[in-house]
């Protein structure tokens, strides 16, 4: 019978330490992909050398930050210390030296560059890790409400003329308070974002498309991608400088426009000859066929 050794006591005490990671492993991987860090330290460089977190590295701890908690900016250095230092790209002397005010001058860095050229970089990134086709891009916009008076609104912050938040036609019925618009471009593969901006709350729709059709035309590298939008790019002047540069849309027609009461007396007075262009089942029928009901 073999008599068991006694175990050696460690020469030195054994610690452990617990560290959260929740889903930034994951997060970290996709930002990896895409490069983010390398074009934010490229589009928002840190020129200062007393500057002990990068701006990059700032934002970087940001965007992390909106993903897991979303907290307001006074209380990103909390969230951070929940987590493992590690997964924010930070070191332990960074997480000393990250506070909200560095936070804050790493988005008015931000402010300053070229946002336009950022998200065309991230986007065109996108594209290239992923294989995202802009073959057929949908825009749409909303409006985002906002409480308070707002009466002082500077004209020019940092050399720019930011959106403005005034009274307009609310799209989610608060016409007691004042907006911004937000319009969004997606791809139709994947639904990815590809552009976005901010106009002022009283802009009307039908003037943003062609601003919105010549950036993404620079981000698709082509004019003949399929552009979708809802019945206010139905404007002459939209469709005419769209057509006119070689694109390509689907959209509303309003009833109140010439061409659709032209339409319905056409096609109440003669027999058109109708081409298929797309079929497909009701699905009530297939529910009812085979006896599923929802």
């Amino acid at each position: 019978m073999q008599q068991t050794q006694p175990r050696k006591p460690l020469a030195e005490k054994l610690a452990l330490r617990t560290e959260r990671l929740g889903p930034l492993p994951l997060v970290n991987h996709f930002i990896a992909r895409l490069g983010l860090a390398e074009l934010l330290d490229q589009h928002v460089p840190t020129t200062d050398r007393r500057c002990a977190v990068p701006h990059a590295t700032a934002l970087g701890v940001l965007l992390r930050s909106i993903v897991v908690e979303r907290e307001p900016v006074y209380r990103q250095v909390e969230t951070v210390h929940g987590f493992a230092p590690a997964m924010y790209g930070l070191g332990e002397q960074d997480l000393e030296r990250l506070g909200d005010d560095r936070l804050g001058r790493a988005l008015d860095r931000l402010y300053d560059a070229d946002r336009g050229a950022l998200l065309t970089a991230v986007v065109l990134a996108v594209s290239k890790r992923f294989g995202v086709k802009f073959e057929e891009l949908h825009n749409d916009s909303t409006s985002i409400r906002f409480c308070g008076q707002y009466r002082v609104q500077p004209e020019r912050v940092r050399g720019q003329r930011p959106p403005r938040i005034v009274f307009g036609y609310s799209k989610d019925h608060r016409p007691d308070l004042k907006q911004l618009l937000f319009i969004l471009t997606t791809a139709e593969d994947g639904g990815v974002p590809v552009q976005f901006r901010i106009a002022d709350g009283n802009t009307n729709d039908s003037v943003t498309h062609i601003e919105t059709w010549n950036t993404l035309r620079s981000v698709a590298g082509r004019a003949d991608f399929l552009y979708v939008a809802d019945s206010k790019l139905c404007s002459h002047e939209n469709l005419d400088s769209i057509a006119r540069a070689g694109g390509r849309f689907v959209t509303v027609l309003p009833r109140s426009r010439q061409e659709d009461r032209q339409f319905r007396k056409r096609i109440q007075s003669t027999t058109p000859a109708w081409e298929l262009v797309w079929d497909r089942p009701d699905p009530s029928l297939l529910y009812a066929r085979s006896g599923v009901r929802y």
